[in-house]
C-alpha cells in the first residue's frame, strides 16, 4: 500500500530501534529503501542484516559524503524516491501512499495505519504525518512545529499529490516546498497530533543547534520569507529554550542578505514565502487570539 524510504549516515546507534519500530508496524510498507549515504560505523552492517532477513527491506549505497543538511541531503532523498518508484514499476508492486522517516524517529506501531485512514477519510487530503514529539525529563513532549504543517519525519505523501507537486525536489528544504506546492494545487495538508512518533534528536541537531538554526535562518533567506515572520522566527526562538537558537537563526539569515545570495528561482514559492504565508499567519494568529478570549469567557462563567 505504501512505499517508504529512510536515509542512514553513521546511526548505528539508532538504527535498530528505528528498524523494529518500521518492522512492528500493523500495516507494513510494500517496499522499505534504505539508503546508506556513505555511513562508516556499523550501519552497513545493520542495514544488510535486515536486508537478508526482510524480502520486502532493499538498500542502496551512496558514496562517501561530508555530512550536509542544504543541498546534499535533499539529493539523498530524491535519489532514494526515485529508486523505489523504479523499482515499484520494474515489479509491478503497486502502491498508493509514498512515506519517509528520518533514521532518528521511532514510530507508534499503528503509525501508518491510522495516517492512511485519514487519507481514506478525507480524499483531498494530499501531505500528513503524525504529531512529532521529543522526551524531555521522562515525559513526551509535542514538537512546536508551524501549526498543521506536516512533520519531515514520518511523513506520507498521496501518490496523486506526490506526482502533482513534481515528486520530491532537488532545492533544500524540499519538504517546505512541497508543501507550498501541495496548497497551491488545492491539496490539503495535516499533521495529526494524536498519532505519536518520537524523534530522538531535536530537529536540526545532529550537528548542534546552533548549525542547526543557522541552516533555518538561511533556508529562511533562500525561500524568501518576509522579514516580518523572519522577525517573529527570531522571537520565537529567543524565547523558548536555549534562547541562543534565536541568534544562530539570525545570523543565519543575515548573511546571505549581506552577501546577496542567490534565492530559490522558484516563483511561486518565492511569492508563497513573501506574500502569502503572512496572510496564514495573520489568520492563524486571530485564530489563537479567538480561542484565547473564547477560553477565558468561559473561565469567568464558571
Amino acid at each position: 500500500m505504501y512505499v517508504l524510504i529512510t536515509p542512514v549516515k553513521d546511526e548505528d546507534k539508532l538504527l535498530q530501534d528505528v528498524a523494529a519500530s518500521v518492522i512492528n508496524q500493523t500495516v507494513k510498507p510494500v517496499l522499505w529503501l534504505i539508503i546508506d549515504d556513505g555511513s562508516t560505523d556499523s550501519s552497513p552492517k545493520i542495514i544488510h542484516s535486515l536486508v537478508s532477513r526482510y524480502f520486502w527491506i532493499k538498500t542502496i549505497r551512496l558514496p562517501p559524503h561530508t555530512r550536509d543538511i542544504i543541498f546534499h541531503v535533499s539529493y539523498v532523498y530524491k535519489t532514494g524516491f526515485d529508486f523505489a518508484l523504479s523499482y515499484c514499476e520494474r515489479n509491478n508492486i503497486d502502491y498508493n501512499f509514498i512515506a519517509s522517516i528520518d533514521s532518528d524517529t521511532i514510530l507508534e506501531e499503528e503509525y501508518f495505519e491510522k495516517v492512511i485512514r485519514e487519507f481514506e477519510t478525507n480524499k483531498k487530503l494530499g501531505i500528513a504525518s503524525g504529531g512529532l514529539y521529543h522526551e524531555i525529563d521522562g515525559k513526551l513532549k509535542l514538537s512546536g512545529q508551524a501549526e498543521n504543517f506536516p512533520s519531515g519525519t514520518g511523513r506520507v505523501w498521496s501518490k496523486e499529490c506526490f506526482f502533482d507537486t513534481d515528486g520530491f525536489s532537488l532545492e533544500p528544504s524540499a519538504d517546505s516546498i512541497s508543501n507550498v506546492k501541495a496548497i497551491l494545487r488545492g491539496w490539503q495538508i495535516q499533521r495529526f497530533n494524536e498519532i505519536q512518533m518520537v524523534e530522538k534528536r531535536l530537529t536540526s541537531s545532529a550537528e548542534g543547534l546552533w548549525k542547526g538554526y543557522r541552516y533555518n535562518g538561511y533556508m529562511a533567506y533562500y525561500l524568501n520569507k518576509n522579514p516580518v515572520l523572519i522577525l517573529l522566527n527570531v522571537l520565537n526562538y529567543t524565547l523558548k529554550r536555549p534562547h541562543y537558537t534565536g541568534v544562530a537563526f539570525l545570523l543565519g539569515y543575515i548573511k546571505p542578505v549581506i552577501k546577496k545570495e542567490e534565492r530559490i528561482k522558484d516563483i511561486e514559492i518565492r511569492e508563497y514565502y513573501w506574500s502569502y504565508r503572512l496572510i496564514e499567519y495573520k489568520k492563524l494568529v486571530h485564530r489563537r487570539m479567538k480561542s484565547l478570549v473564547s477560553a477565558a469567557e468561559t473561565a469567568q462563567l464558571k
